[in-house]
């Protein structure tokens, strides 16, 4: 690769496409509150997969892969967690001042073969795949699938320890503190892909509510050289953010593609 820039307009184009619709399925995790102060602070945590924003009506997220970060870098525990019909919910205790990050990621892989002249899928982890994906299957297609889905939360002055990226798939890497967005001013943002710069990429931004709207009131802001994106907010609430992404390099075997994907939810407060 000729250039730390990673561009990927076209595929990305199709791949966001499909999530526009209004009754696509969202994932996300919602705070009780995203900035917090007092001695001993709690926030419980919604996580879901739903069509309408930030409401329960179609599955739970599951917190298998939950990892939250405190304001130290350290790894926190979830407190009392659970796992119901359509929504998962667990506590974080904020023991320390600072930001922390809360992230379910996913990293696995789908496949799909032929076998007696019908198509079987699998998908499951890269140890479980040698056990239980045929090593003859015919047609085997393979793809990596990466997902990130996340939220902030800070007690007292806020601090960047807990953004520091992991440097595996995509990730959002604030200039603008998440949890210092006000109505009426410009927050930046950049998106990466194992670190660097993801150029070219569609991020689809929709406030919450949508249940009570006619329309979305979603628009799309674009990724620039140095993967930089701008939202300049106009009303206070919780925002969801997603950009969604195909690329062939990099990619682990047995896999030739990788499908990568970055889901936030962010709250902006009035002026």
């Amino acid at each position: 690769m000729t250039s730390a820039i990673w561009c990927r307009t076209a595929a990305a184009a199709v791949l966001l496409a499909s999530s526009l619709s209004v009754h696509a399925h969202r994932a996300w995790l919602l705070p009780s509150a995203t900035v917090l102060s007092g001695d001993d602070p709690w926030v419980t945590v919604d996580a879901a997969v739903s069509n309408d924003l930030f409401f329960f009506e179609h599955q739970p997220l599951r917190l298998e892969n939950l990892q939250i970060v405190g304001p130290d870098g350290a790894a926190i525990k979830a407190e009392n967690p659970g796992t119901g019909k359509y929504r998962s919910t667990f506590d974080v205790r904020l023991t320390q001042p600072g930001t922390y990050r809360l992230a379910v990621v996913n990293d696995g892989y789908f496949a799909s073969w032929k076998e007696d002249g019908k198509v079987k899928r699998w998908r499951g982890t890269l140890e479980k795949f040698a056990a239980e994906v045929p090593a003859k299957a015919v047609d085997l297609q393979v793809t990596q699938a990466q997902g990130r889905v996340e939220s902030f939360i800070t007690r007292g002055k806020p601090n960047a320890t807990a953004l520091k990226l992991t440097g595996r798939g995509m990730e959002l890497e604030p200039v603008t503190h998440p949890n210092d967005l006000v109505v009426g001013e410009t927050a930046q943002f950049r998106l990466v892909l194992d670190g660097k710069p993801v150029a070219g990429i569609d991020v689809e931004v929709v406030p919450g509510g949508i249940r009570y709207r006619d329309k979305l009131r979603d628009f799309k802001v674009t990724t620039d050289q140095d993967g930089k994106f701008a939202i300049k907010w106009d009303a206070p609430g919780m925002y969801w953010i997603e950009a969604v992404m195909k690329d062939s390099e990099n990619v682990m075997p047995p896999a030739k593609e990788r499908r990568a994907s970055y889901v936030g939810t962010l709250e902006v407060l009035p002026p």
